[in-house]
């Protein structure tokens, strides 16, 4: 679409982004959406946002402690700052911090743009229903994004063994080095790997479900369709800042 240069409407809304894990993702966020508002608007038009940042390290140890409801705490006390400086609607810029959205969405009474929701949307567009999940291990290996991808009809494949094993690879991909700014040809292979076993399960696409993996993967090195989680989420949101 051209750019037509021309104002939002008085009162356009503002997005609050719960980021910081890790920053490098929410750079890529903070890019994307403020180009996707360029794009449509023209002009020096920029995107309407609030940003509030934790420090990655403090979220990584509740998660490597299994302390999820201090991790949600922690997640739905910035939310509300940001419902408080203006917010009209919060974004969560990861997909593993999903795991503690209902804290998140109990703590504001702005919408949550899930990524799930978003997801599901970019895959019907392109009319895929069985898709492989990589990202964290927890992701890979628990149901909270599962689930939400079912509400939409969409159904999540495993393969039948050795799932732990591709969970744990991905998992130290992401964490000792995506999240720290490391891109290595090693790992990429061996995540292409794990999605020619999600093929042969009989997944029509993979959903990189991390933010980082957008750094590692695209299509050209996959042997699926890719529903890049990222691009997913900011497409949501633009609509939801453009109307």
């Amino acid at each position: 679409m051209a750019p037509t240069d021309a104002a939002p409407t008085p009162g356009a809304p503002t997005l609050g982004i719960l980021g910081g894990m890790s920053w490098h993702s929410t750079v890529e966020y903070y890019r994307l959406l403020n180009t996707a508002v360029a794009a449509r608007l023209g002009g020096h038009h920029s995107a309407r946002l609030l940003l509030a940042s934790v420090d990655f390290d403090e979220v990584r140890r509740l998660q490597v402690d299994g302390d999820w409801d201090g991790a949600g705490a922690l997640l739905a006390e910035r939310a509300a700052g940001l419902e408080r400086g203006g917010a009209d609607a919060v974004l969560i810029a990861t997909n593993l911090m999903h795991k503690v959205a209902p804290a998140v969405e109990d703590a504001v009474r702005v919408p949550l743009l899930h990524i799930a929701d978003a997801v599901a949307d970019a895959a019907r567009s392109r009319g895929l229903t069985r898709l492989g999940v990589i990202g964290s291990g927890w992701v890979m290996t628990e149901t909270f994004y599962g689930e939400r991808l079912a509400r939409h009809g969409i159904e999540v494949v495993r393969p039948s063994s050795g799932w732990d094993d591709d969970a744990a690879t991905v998992d130290r991909v992401v964490f000792d080095e995506l999240t720290r700014g490391e891109v290595r040809a090693e790992s990429r292979d061996a995540v292409v790997r794990v999605l020619e076993r999600l093929r042969d399960a009989g997944a029509e696409g993979v959903v990189l479900g991390c933010t980082e993996l957008d750094l590692l993967l695209d299509e050209s090195a996959s042997p699926l369709p890719l529903i890049d989680s990222t691009a997913a989420h900011v497409d949501a949101a633009t609509r939801f800042l453009l109307g």
